[in-house]
């Protein structure tokens, strides 16, 4: 029974440990990251069960799916070479183009992911969201992990 309840203890310190690892390396990123904004078509702004939330599609992902050949396996990752515009907008770097920056994706039920497919609002402001052309990331420049960290309008102004 003491073992038990050891074992018990020493897995949620692990389990903890690796949730507050993540944490903080989504902060870093987030604190330090390259700002480059993504072109995106907002899907469904609403979610009963959610609560105000935007599905969120980015044409990266899918200049990804129909330009990068052979794409990785379900749930398998690699990185797409980016470049990024004197205004931060990234699109895919062109075939044999190494890229300002490398983006890590995933796929996911057979769909190119970028680190996120939704934005949750506050309940009411969804005018305010539909006029949403970018998202806005922190790309860590070692790793390429993606950090969503808002939206921006036709203007790049932050929504």
């Amino acid at each position: 029974m003491k073992r038990t309840r050891i074992f018990i203890i020493v897995g949620a310190l692990i389990v903890l440990g690796a949730v507050n690892f993540s944490i903080v390396g989504k902060e870093s990123t987030i604190r330090n990251g390259v700002v480059v904004y993504l072109d995106l078509a907002p899907v469904d702004p609403r979610s009963i069960m959610q609560g105000d939330y935007m599905t969120l599609r980015f044409r990266l992902a899918q200049d990804i799916r129909t330009h990068v050949k052979p794409l990785p396996p379900e749930g398998g990752t690699d990185f797409a070479p980016v470049n990024i515009a004197m205004n931060q907008v990234g699109n895919l770097a062109r075939s044999g183009e190494t890229g300002n920056i490398r983006i890590r994706y995933r796929i996911r039920k057979g769909e190119v992911w970028l680190g996120t497919n939704a934005f949750f609002f506050e309940e009411g402001r969804e005018p305010q969201y539909r006029e949403a052309r970018y998202g806005e990331f922190r790309v860590d420049p070692t790793s390429g992990e993606a950090v969503l960290v808002g939206l921006r309008d036709a203007g790049l102004k932050p929504l």
